[in-house]
């Protein structure tokens, strides 16, 4: 199955091998297995077949990009314009979609609606009852014996603790618990 191409062998071998293959397949109006394909190039182009290892997966990618080109399956290339275009099922562009409506917002503020109906009104009775209990607190806050009553600085408290923790950490270093001996620090010093 030869083709016979009518163009100058100079122009075929000056001529990409996508374009020969796209001539091939336009001569033959017919699809093609690829290794068909890529031998009749080869024929056209006078290649041999180590010529033709070096360049047979570049023309199969060639072919594969190419928008002139169709895989019709199992290997098989025919030309795009040969085959219709598929429609798609898919609506595309300016068709109409279904509008959704997010009421998840109008379902929270019915719940939050019904807490602000039911909103506390302190009575002046309420007050009065805290007032009660309070007596009895502070009742009971008498009849409990106090020794001595001493005023507390927050300062003296915090300047006692910094002051435990670095003698904590005196002691700690002096007892060599960091692996050195208080005498060792001591050559250190010197």
């Amino acid at each position: 199955m030869s083709i016979n191409l009518k163009l100058d062998p100079e122009r075929v071998r000056e001529m990409p091998m996508v374009d020969l293959a796209f001539e091939a397949l336009k001569s033959m109006n017919t699809p093609m297995y690829y290794r068909d394909l890529i031998m009749e190039i080869a024929k056209l182009r006078g290649l041999s077949a180590e010529q033709l290892n070096d360049v047979i997966a570049q023309v199969y990618t060639e072919i594969n990009i190419d928008g002139r080109f169709a895989c019709v399956g199992s290997n098989v290339w025919g030309l795009k314009r040969w085959y219709p275009v598929d429609k798609s099922e898919d609506p595309v562009g300016n068709a109409k979609r279904p509008r959704i409506i997010n009421d998840d917002d109008d379902d929270e503020e019915e719940l939050f609606a019904d807490d602000e109906e039911e909103t506390y009104v302190a009575d002046e009775e309420d007050y009065d009852m805290y007032d009660e209990d309070h007596e009895d607190f502070t009742e009971s806050e008498e009849d409990a014996e106090v020794d001595e009553v001493v005023a507390i600085d927050d300062e003296e408290i915090e300047e006692e603790a910094i002051e435990g923790d670095e003698l904590a950490e005196d002691s700690e270093e002096e007892s060599g618990e960091f692996g050195e001996s208080a005498d060792e620090d001591d050559e250190e010093d010197r």
